[in-house]
């Protein structure tokens, strides 16, 4: 069993912009964040990943990054930074900051520089190709609509931008490019941060040529750049240069990854990342038309779903580490696409999630707020969003695909990015707490009820019980290290799965649904009259019957 402090740690997310804000601007920052590090204290976790706060356009809110080592104006100083990196740190939770490397901002002064001459020293930091037959040199689509490539007449040629037109990739082929990355990681290490989670990691090695690809509904193609030729020679010299020299951290975003690829990405030997964050169980089920990518895209099937996050689970087990999560900046609210968001059911589907998620292998994510059961914030405006993704979108499907703004406005309600980032609920005062100024994106309505303040105190919440599953995880080693087995794996309702160390079981089951499910009498069977109950998130169980969403844990010796 090959240990490790970030195996058995639980991270935590903080979306800056919306987090806390301390100074009446709208806009979360870092003496906000500070402010409420003992609430994570008293929360349990140990690491937290803190989205960009680098100096930035914010294009993409802040995913477009200006200078690397400058702190954006409106979240602080680096003065401010040191300050809340050294109370985390006495209050013993680790950081681990967000690196974006695929793509700077186009206000980055490599690009401003690249952008000036053909035979600029920095012209070759990005990806430069002539135009086609008077269009873009291929047709690959960004991922935020439109083309991936942008004309710049200054020099009669196109720049590639996998996102939004002011994120010029960079060119990782180019090795005084990597200098230059690895060189701003170790500053940043030397500071005395605790890790890095590499936003599209799995994108920085374009395929050779920059081949055409099939065009899908849109006119556009898909890049092909996931897993690219030379993805894994440069997280390995990346790991030579930076990782191997600290005690970090590390994860990958890497959409588009495989079971295979993953098993390179964070491979036991150490030799390129811890884990990486792999996004089969977020997307919609095979039955979804999924003409409009992410949009029209429907909750899976349980069965469907238990066997992508089982695969992951058998599939990495002794090989590599999984990474667990539900919720992120980028996805919608765990409960409202997971779970049941109704006033009924909103507290023990949290929970039910939180447990499903937390008992298996693998180094859990919090998302902010996700430890109250925050859920999606359904707005009735197109006026109320603020996403670049949502808003191209909008604009694409509406004007091009024809879908109505009746249909439009229903895809963004369930699976906007902004639904995961209304303000952090603190409490029941104006604007939930987080500001006393206007907050830069709408407060989620449901604040008054659902709240940091209220859930603390009792100890009946979605707050405490996540607290307990932190906890158990702390202090039971097979919740970390223990083997997986799913069970019933047809099962349209259950999710059941079991935990093995030594002679140790935990048996976990989860129903997915709001109706009374009968246990499968050969599950029953297993779970001896002496078995623990370790959590539950019922007072009292119903024996041989799960409950609505109902979760229980027990725990037991062979």
């Amino acid at each position: 069993m090959n240990k490790a402090w970030w195996k058995e740690a639980v991270v935590y997310q903080i979306y800056p912009r919306s987090f806390m804000d301390s100074n009446g601007d709208g806009i979360g920052d870092l003496n906000g964040i500070t402010e409420k590090l003992e609430y994570l204290k008293e929360l349990g976790i140990d690491v937290i990943w803190l989205s960009p706060v680098y100096q930035s356009p914010n294009d993409d809110n802040g995913y477009d990054i200006s200078d690397y080592q400058a702190i954006m104006e409106e979240f602080g100083t680096m003065e401010d930074y040191d300050r809340m990196l050294a109370r985390a740190h006495e209050l013993g939770i680790k950081i681990m900051m967000d690196l974006v490397v695929n793509h700077t901002s186009d206000e980055h002064a490599w690009f401003v520089e690249s952008r000036k001459s053909v035979d600029n020293p920095y012209r070759d930091f990005y990806i430069w190709r002539k135009g086609k037959d008077g269009k873009e040199p291929n047709n690959w689509g960004s991922c935020f609509s439109g083309s991936a490539w942008k004309y710049d007449p200054q020099t009669d040629m196109y720049f590639l931008h996998l996102f939004s037109k002011k994120q010029p990739d960079l060119n990782w082929d180019n090795p005084k490019v990597r200098d230059r990355v690895f060189e701003m990681m170790n500053w940043w290490c030397e500071k005395g941060i605790d890790g890095f989670r590499m936003d599209v990691i799995s994108l920085i090695s374009k395929p050779e040529g920059l081949p055409d690809g099939i065009p899908g509904e849109t006119g556009y193609a898909d890049s092909g750049c996931a897993n690219g030729p030379h993805v894994h020679e440069y997280l390995k010299e990346m790991n030579r240069k930076v990782l191997s020299h600290y005690d970090l951290i590390t994860v990958g975003e890497a959409s588009g990854v495989t079971l295979e690829e993953a098993k390179k990405y964070a491979n036991a030997d150490g030799s390129e990342l811890n884990m990486v964050f792999q996004f089969e169980h977020t997307g919609g089920g095979p039955e979804a038309d999924n003409h409009y990518g992410k949009w029209d895209s429907h909750k899976m099937p349980l069965p469907v779903w238990k066997k992508i996050l089982s695969r992951w689970q058998t599939g990495l087990e002794g090989k590599a580490w999984n990474s667990l999560f539900l919720s992120n900046h980028d996805q919608p609210r765990s409960v409202s696409w997971f779970g049941n968001d109704s006033e009924q059911y909103r507290e023990i589907s949290a929970k039910m999630l939180g447990t499903c998620l937390h008992m298996m292998q693998g180094t859990p994510y919090v998302y902010q707020g996700e430890e109250l059961g925050m859920c999606n914030a359904y707005f009735d405006q197109l006026d109320d969003y603020r996403d670049i993704e949502s808003l191209n979108a909008y604009k694409e499907l509406t004007e091009t695909c024809g879908v109505s703004h009746e249909e439009m406005m229903g895809y963004l309600k369930r699976i906007s990015r902004d639904n995961a980032r209304t303000p952090m609920q603190w409490d029941d005062s104006a604007n939930a707490g987080f500001t006393t100024g206007t907050p830069w994106i709408k407060v989620n309505s449901n604040y008054p009820k659902v709240n940091a303040k209220q859930e603390i105190s009792d100890p009946d919440s979605v707050f405490s019980y996540y607290k307990k599953l932190i906890r158990l995880r702390h202090e039971n080693e097979i919740i970390v290290y223990g083997d997986y087995e799913l069970l019933a794996p047809e099962d349209e309702a259950l999710f059941i799965y079991t935990r093995m160390l030594g002679t140790q079981r935990l048996m976990v089951l989860c129903n997915f649904t709001e109706k009374e499910v009968a246990i499968p009498q050969e599950v029953t069977e297993q779970i001896p009259a002496d078995a623990k109950l370790l959590i539950g998130n019922y007072s009292k169980q119903k024996e041989k019957v799960l409950q609505a969403y109902e979760a229980r844990v027990h725990a037991y010796h062979l």
